[in-house]
């Protein structure tokens, strides 16, 4: 593989820069490059400016309203919006259901949901996890049962990462109760403003509100919501868990993480001296600067393998979990006694607290322990080892 980008690649860069210098909102980029809280006013408005340049799904193809670019292009476009301080688009919509629709999907339900995805005007959640099922996903119990032209549902998923916005909701649900548990799946679209959907905040360690329970009872979903056959949806997730973990990796964003991790590591502290000039410190972020630049490279073998995301991805996740983890650590490390127990009103622009390297120092600590879940979602570090053992490495 050719490590270096051609003039091409480096011309297609630079039209991202300007368009991100002329695009992107200044309020957007002040909440992300500070860290501050989002909303969802934030991502939708961002999501429709590149729908409008044609750039709203960098990962489609050019016949579902796509960019059709490469993956290396793919690369450069998310590694410059997040060194621009551009949020990261929302993956349940883009990357995860999308991709399971196109494949696996009817006709009819392509022309209902992508087009929303890709507009932004629809907001998606991800319902695979239940108390009891997380890791063992096959394990879950959200039922639906056939009824008529309709499916009743009935369960609870949980740690739905910003259900309280969704419109919509895809379910692994269980069709089947008299065959092996992997067999009796089915993946479901629900509208949530369907009656008998009740969704409950969870509050994380650091006071924010980004996960939820959600209550089905007695939810009418028509049959024609079903995505591909009943009782196949495991081979559905499988494929939607491969192209999430692949977006684990999260290369862009940690390498503008890392930008700043640096700025905020040379800036001296009350002593006089910068955390840079601890020589253990330096040894830490060069180790995990070059680990970073190794996991993108990973990630360009992955991206361009032909056959599309593999068990391969389940080292992308675990790498790039594992990086990020370490990357806010770091952080917070630098930050020093800056980085203060969670502050609520720290998390406006308004606020008028310490600053780091241009960034505020107090969500360091919450950021930390809110990126201990890394390893956990999208199937946990441990369960991945399991897979390269078994369809990597044949053991």
């Amino acid at each position: 593989m050719d490590l270096n980008y051609t003039p091409e690649q480096e011309a297609f860069r630079q039209e991202v820069r300007q368009f991100l210098q002329d695009n992107l909102p200044d309020d957007i980029r002040e909440r992300v490059q500070k860290r501050l809280r989002f909303t969802k006013d934030m991502i939708v408005r961002w999501q429709q400016i590149l729908y409008k340049q044609g750039w709203g799904a960098s990962t489609w193809p050019k016949e579902f309203g796509g960019t059709g670019w490469t993956e290396v292009e793919q690369l450069i476009f998310e590694e410059e919006c997040a060194l621009a301080g551009a949020p990261r688009q929302l993956d349940f919509g883009l990357r995860m259901v999308a991709p399971v629709i196109m494949k696996f999907g009817n006709q009819e339900q392509k022309d209902k949901h992508l087009p929303g995805i890709l507009d932004g005007s629809v907001w998606w959640s991800q319902g695979y996890s239940e108390p009891g099922s997380g890791s063992d996903l096959a394990s879950l119990r959200t039922t639906a049962e056939r009824d008529g032209d309709y499916y009743i549902v009935n369960g609870q998923k949980t740690w739905t990462t910003l259900g309280q916005h969704g419109d919509w909701i895809f379910c692994l649900v269980r069709t089947n109760k008299d065959v092996k548990a992997q067999e009796g799946i089915s993946f479901l679209l629900i509208d949530m403003k369907t009656p008998g959907i009740d969704v409950k905040p969870i509050i994380m360690l650091d006071g924010e509100h980004e996960i939820n329970d959600v209550f089905f009872e007695n939810v009418k979903v028509p049959v024609e919501n079903l995505v591909g056959e009943e009782d196949k949806g495991w081979t559905y997730a499988k494929y939607l868990l491969g192209h999430e973990r692949t977006g684990l990796a999260n290369v862009g964003q940690w390498k503008a993480m890392m930008r700043r991790l640096k700025e905020i590591a040379r800036e001296e502290q009350d002593d006089g001296h910068a955390i840079i000039e601890n020589p253990r410190f330096r040894d830490r972020l060069a180790q995990l600067d070059a680990e970073l630049r190794a996991l993108e490279l990973t990630v360009l073998r992955v991206l361009t393998n032909s056959s599309g995301p593999g068990p391969e991805a389940s080292i992308l996740k675990i790498r790039g979990t594992e990086i990020g983890q370490r990357l806010f650590e770091l952080a917070m490390e630098a930050t020093g006694q800056d980085a203060l127990a969670h502050i609520p009103d720290a998390l406006e622009p308004d606020y008028d607290g310490p600053m780091v390297g241009g960034m505020n120092a107090v969500p360091a600590a919450g950021d930390y322990f809110n990126m201990r879940k890394l390893s956990i979602f999208g199937g946990s570090n441990e369960i991945q080892r399991n897979i390269i053992s078994k369809l990597v490495l044949g053991l």
